[in-house]
C-alpha cells in the first residue's frame, strides 16, 4: 500500500495534499511543509528509530498536592491570578497600546523580587536606560529587579537557563525572533515558535514567565490563537485612555477561577490597587438624572456596582444611530425590539446612546433588566430611585429569567449604602436587612410598576 503524504501550513496549520508556495487558506508564502507522521504500532520503531517510553497512568481519585503560589502583596494581582503565582507557569498578558501592560508588570516584577523572588525583566520594545527611567518614575528603583534589553529568543533561553530565576518577564512576544524560523519578527510563525519555547522552558525549569502581547484594533492579543491554548493564564488589561481606571481580567486560568478581575486606578505614580470596586465606580455619581441606572453585577467571584448610562433623542437621520460603550451592541438591538414588542414602548425614530459609567466592560446578561431601565428613563425623562439597583436577564418573550447570585448582589447593594432592589422573581434569594426587594415576573410587569405605563 503506498504512503500518503501530507502537508501543512505553519501559520494556520491547514492540511493541503501537496506542496505549493502560497496557502489557499490564510494567503501566507513559503509556509506550507511537509508533515511526518509517527510510526504506528507497538512493534515499530518511531521519531528516527528510536522507541517511545512508557507513560505512567493514574486515576481520577489519585490526590495530588496543589501547586505552591507566591503572593506579591498586590491583592487585586493576587486575586486574578487565583491566589498567587505558581512556579513553572506561563502567562499572557494583552491589552490596548499604552494601557499600562509593562507599567504594571515592572510594578509585579518589583514585588516579586521584594518578597525574595528572582526577576528577570527583558524588554524586546525598550532599551534598558528606558526601562530603569519608568522604574525611577514609579520608585522602583531600588527593587532587585535584573533588567536586560534583548530580541533574541537563544540569547534570552542561554541567559534564564544559566541565570535560574524564579520569575521572568518578556515585554513582549511579539518582538522576539528565533533564529530557527524563517520569518520575521512578529509574524505567525516566529510567534508561535517563541511561545511554544518559551512555555516549555517554562515547564522544565520551573520558571515562571509572564509574556506581554500585543493586540489586534478587535482587542484579541495579535498572532495564533494557539497561544493562548499553550499558556496557563491568559490575562486582558482593559480600560478607556479617558478613565483612570484600568481592569485586570483572567479569561483563562488554569490554576484559578475565569473571569476575576482585578482593579486599579493610574496616578502620577503608577497603577494603584483599587480594594473596594464599587465605591470607585460610583464615586463620581451625583444627583440621579434620567438615563441612569445602577446594576449589581458580578465579576468574576466578587460583586460589582456599575453606573449604566443612557440617552434616547430625536433622530435627524433617516437611520436612528445605535451607539453602545462597554456593552454588546447586539444585545441592546434584541433589548429595543423585546421593548417594542411586548410592552408597546416604540423606539422608531430615535437615537440610542448607552454607556457603562468608568470604562468597564460588561458581558453577563444579567445587566438587561438595568440597561431596559435606564432605556425607559431617558425615553420617558424620568429619573429612577437614588437608592435603587436593578439587575436579572430578559427573555425575547418578555419573561424576567434570576441572576446567579442574587443575595451576593444584594449585600454588596446594601454595604455601599442602597435602600431598594429590582430582581426578577424566582431563583434563590436570601433576606437581607434594610434592603427592599421587589420581584417583578416580566417585563411588562417591570413597565408599569416602575414607569406608570405596559
Amino acid at each position: 500500500m503506498a504512503k500518503t503524504t501530507s502537508f501543512s501550513c505553519s501559520a494556520c496549520s491547514a492540511t493541503h495534499t501537496r506542496w505549493s508556495g502560497r496557502c489557499d487558506a490564510c494567503g501566507e508564502w513559503n509556509t506550507i511543509i511537509q508533515d511526518v507522521p509517527l510510526s504506528a504500532g507497538p512493534a515499530k520503531k518511531s521519531l528516527g528509530g528510536k522507541r517511545g517510553q512508557s507513560i505512567v497512568l493514574t486515576d481520577l481519585s489519585t490526590e495530588e498536592t496543589p501547586p505552591p503560589r507566591t503572593l506579591c502583596g498586590v491583592e487585586e494581582l493576587d486575586r486574578v491570578l487565583g491566589g498567587g503565582l505558581v512556579p513553572a507557569s506561563a502567562l499572557l498578558v494583552g491589552g490596548d497600546p499604552g494601557i499600562g501592560k509593562s507599567t504594571l508588570l515592572l510594578q509585579a516584577a518589583a514585588r516579586f523580587a521584594r518578597e525574595g523572588v528572582k526577576t528577570i525583566y527583558v524588554s524586546g520594545e525598550e532599551a534598558s536606560a528606558q526601562v530603569r527611567m519608568r522604574a525611577r518614575r514609579l520608585g522602583l528603583e531600588d527593587a532587585p529587579v535584573q533588567l536586560a534589553a534583548e530580541t533574541n529568543l537563544r540569547n534570552i533561553l542561554t541567559t534564564l537557563e544559566a541565570e535560574k530565576p524564579g520569575l521572568a518577564i518578556i515585554d513582549s512576544i511579539q518582538t522576539m525572533w528565533a533564529d530557527n524560523v524563517d520569518s520575521a519578527p512578529g509574524s505567525v510563525s516566529q510567534v508561535r515558535a517563541a511561545a511554544h519555547e518559551l512555555t516549555t522552558f517554562a515547564k522544565r525549569h520551573g520558571v515562571s514567565i509572564i509574556m506581554v502581547g500585543h493586540v489586534t484594533k478587535d482587542g484579541q492579543i495579535a498572532g495564533p490563537r494557539v497561544v493562548e491554548h499553550m499558556v496557563d493564564t491568559v490575562l486582558y488589561f482593559e480600560g478607556e485612555r479617558g478613565h483612570q481606571f484600568r481592569i485586570l481580567r483572567a479569561v483563562k486560568n488554569r490554576f484559578g477561577p475565569a473571569d476575576e478581575i482585578g482593579v486599579f486606578e493610574m496616578t502620577g505614580k503608577g497603577l494603584a490597587q483599587v480594594t473596594n470596586p464599587s465605591a470607585l465606580f460610583l464615586s463620581e455619581r451625583g444627583t440621579p438624572s434620567p438615563g441612569s441606572a445602577v446594576f449589581a453585577g458580578i465579576e468574576g467571584t466578587r460583586p460589582v456596582l456599575v453606573e449604566l448610562q443612557a440617552l434616547v433623542a430625536p433622530s435627524p437621520h433617516s437611520q436612528p444611530r445605535r451607539t453602545v460603550v462597554g456593552w454588546d451592541s447586539g444585545r441592546l438591538a434584541m433589548i429595543l425590539a423585546v421593548l417594542e414588542a411586548r410592552c408597546g414602548v416604540p423606539f422608531t425614530g430615535l437615537d440610542v446612546y448607552l454607556n457603562v459609567a468608568g470604562g468597564l466592560k460588561i458581558s453577563e446578561p444579567a445587566a438587561d433588566l438595568a440597561v431596559a431601565a435606564a432605556l425607559l428613563s431617558a425615553r420617558e425623562d424620568a429619573a429612577l430611585p437614588a437608592d435603587t439597583v436593578v439587575f436579572g436577564e430578559i427573555s425575547l418573550s418578555g419573561a424576567l429569567r434570576p441572576a446567579p447570585q442574587t443575595e451576593n448582589r444584594l449585600k454588596e447593594a446594601q454595604k455601599l449604602g442602597f435602600k431598594a432592589a429590582i430582581a426578577p422573581a424566582g431563583g434563590k434569594t436570601g433576606t437581607v436587612a434594610g434592603l427592599t426587594l421587589t420581584r417583578p415576573s416580566d417585563l411588562v410587569g417591570f413597565v408599569g410598576e416602575t414607569f406608570g405605563a405596559g
